[in-house]
């Protein structure tokens, strides 16, 4: 069960990169990956239990993806300094943007709930 859904988390990563190396050089590919998926997962209503198995799995070690920013952070500290207002600035404009785009989206999908309840 956990192979068949890194299967499917590997699938769609490749197919990300593909579409990247083809047609989309803007975005990274395991990004396109992430929005097909997305996108699959929003078509077919819910996440299978192989994926929804795979997913938590992997999630156990996200902490260590955390490491090398750490690390980075210490090394450049100087130049993080140096533009410490363009990064502050970058950061709150994309706070801003994120909560924006939250709040819309959760309006949207409250909206969407009320509607189908009434139609039960």
């Amino acid at each position: 069960m956990l192979l068949r859904g890194l299967t499917w988390l590997v699938l769609f990563q490749l197919l990300g990169t593909a579409i990247n190396h083809l047609l989309l050089p803007v975005l990274p590919g395991p990004i396109i990956g992430l929005l097909l998926l997305l996108v699959f997962l929003i078509v077919r209503g819910e996440v299978g239990e192989p994926l929804n198995l795979a997913a938590g799995s992997l999630l156990r070690y996200l902490p260590l993806l955390l490491v090398p920013p750490a690390v980075g952070v210490m090394v450049y500290a100087a130049d993080i300094a140096a533009d410490f207002w363009a990064i502050v600035g970058a950061l709150v404009l994309s706070l801003l943007l994120s909560m924006a785009f939250a709040g819309v989206l959760m309006q949207w999908l409250v909206k969407r709930q009320a509607r189908r309840e009434e139609r039960s």
